[in-house]
């Protein structure tokens, strides 16, 4: 295509996908944030964000809207408008805008749409660019004239990228130096899951020298696979503590019989009791407790992932409280999480009841334990300046509007 490709034959290559104006959910009232996440592998990082503002107590609501088409489930999270980026289109534009009147814009990695800029300028809409990737301005758009690209991204500021490359890339586009911030990515991790301090510390006290691990939302499929490892792993470390969450509390009558006629020692939760130094599995049946057991546990299998069919559960809440992860190989629906944990040492795939075992034989040991928990925490934690430098950038423009 030739370089000078104007805004209507951009407009010509990015046609469609969009939705469109008349069946928009009502706006909310008072201040609007609009995300816009064009890649759908940085939708985990985007929903931690808005949520993160959300609870914030700010007065503000978040639209979030997406580019790539993805395969996770929809959003449940009725504080959380989601919908798929408009169409370009001259009348779809001003209706999405219209209707929406969006008061600032965080767009995420870059994949800059020059047609929604150009609107969200006209309406005065303070902009931000945040984790821009280097890879992330290569499509045809960017062969538009150099003056174009650089008005297009004079229309935003700050400009945050992820690496020098990146911060390289822009600065080749245009950009201004002096506008550019290197910040790294978004945070993916969440905020770490509460717990009851003083029952944590009870049970710590309680285990203390015990080696623990956990097995998390652990489905009715898996559980054989689950108390096999475990009996295999108990050969080598004879104290060792199984913490059995099921993924569906509903189940726990189901599991608790299972324990049985197998002969384990095991106590439920949800009775009261304690466990002794007898105990060989917690049956944890109770809701809202996850924080406690990642806590307790240095090394977490996060379950729904073994059998075909099943996605797999968020990695990062194990590891933003310094558990190491083990997971099966059907976890699609997290799939860069575990890349990354697994890249950093912090996480490890197994396939079956050997492997499990094998794992956690490995992984218990202090040192391996310390070691890959760490790496955790590292992975998780990881963005959490850039995901503050948008939460300070969001409450200055409300103080600016405000004031």
């Amino acid at each position: 295509m030739a370089r000078g490709v104007g805004l209507a034959a951009y407009r010509a290559l990015t046609r469609g996908g969009g939705r469109r104006g008349g069946d928009l959910p009502p706006r909310p009232r008072g201040p609007l944030l609009w995300i816009h996440c064009p890649r759908a592998a940085r939708r985990k990082p985007a929903e931690e964000l808005a949520r993160g503002l959300l609870q914030q107590d700010l007065g503000l609501s978040v639209l979030l809207t997406l580019g790539e088409a993805d395969r996770l489930d929809p959003i449940d999270d009725p504080a959380l408008i989601t919908l798929a980026a408009p169409d370009e289109d001259g009348v779809t534009l001003q209706s999405f805008f219209t209707h929406w009147a969006p008061d600032m814009l965080v767009w995420l990695t870059g994949d800059l749409r020059p047609p929604l800029l150009a609107q969200a300028r006209r309406a005065g809409i303070p902009m931000m660019l945040a984790e821009a990737a280097e890879d992330a301005f290569g499509e045809p758009r960017f062969r538009l004239r150099p003056s174009q690209t650089r008005r297009m991204l004079d229309q935003v500021a700050p400009l945050c990228a992820t690496t020098a490359n990146a911060a390289r890339r822009l600065q080749r586009l245009g950009a201004d130096p002096a506008r550019i911030e290197i910040t790294g990515p978004l945070q993916d991790a969440g905020a770490a899951l509460p717990c009851n301090d003083e029952e944590r510390d009870e049970l710590a006290a309680d285990l203390a020298g015990r080696p623990i691990w956990l097995a998390a939302m652990v489905h009715r499929e898996e559980l054989v696979t689950v108390l096999d490892a475990h009996r295999r792993a108990s050969r080598l470390a004879h104290r060792l503590l199984l913490l059995l969450v099921p993924d569906d509390p509903e189940d726990a009558p189901a599991f608790a019989a299972q324990l049985k006629t197998e002969g384990w020692r095991f106590l439920t939760w949800s009775e009261g009791e304690m466990p002794r130094e007898e105990t060989q599995i917690l049956l944890a049946d109770t809701r809202g407790e996850m924080g406690l057991w990642y806590r307790l546990a240095p090394v977490t299998f996060m379950a729904g992932s073994l059998k075909r069919g099943m996605k797999g559960h968020d990695p990062f809440e194990p590891a933003a409280l310094g558990s190491a992860v083990l997971y099966g190989p059907f976890v699609a629906h997290h799939l860069p999480a575990y890349t990354r944990l697994a890249q950093a040492g912090a996480a490890r795939l197994i396939r079956d009841s050997d492997s499990l075992a094998q794992g956690l034989s490995r992984m218990l040991a202090p040192d391996q334990a310390a070691t890959m928990a760490t790496a955790a925490w590292d992975v998780a934690t990881e963005g959490a300046e850039m995901t503050d430098r948008v939460c300070t950038w969001v409450s200055e423009r409300l103080d600016e509007r405000r004031g």
